[in-house]
């Protein structure tokens, strides 16, 4: 299973970050409906996407906390 995260959305193209670091562009349309940026899709052996909403708050509490630590005494 690939994992990606959805970095930015430009004209309905979706541009995705690989677990490698790499960049892969996506139309939306192949996409789960209610993906967005910062969304991570898991894509299984048969090309067929879904969102993991649980990696995705993960990620971004993750992201809030080196934020408030930046910011913070």
């Amino acid at each position: 299973m690939k994992t990606l995260i959805i970095d930015r959305i430009e004209n309905g193209i979706a541009v995705c970050e690989r677990e490698d670091g790499s960049h892969c562009e996506i139309e939306l349309v192949f996409l789960p409906r209610g993906a967005k940026e910062g969304s991570v899709i898991r894509v299984d052996g048969g090309g067929e996407a879904t969102l993991d909403l649980e990696a995705e708050a993960e990620r971004r509490k993750s992201l809030l906390e080196l934020q408030d630590s930046l910011f913070t005494d």
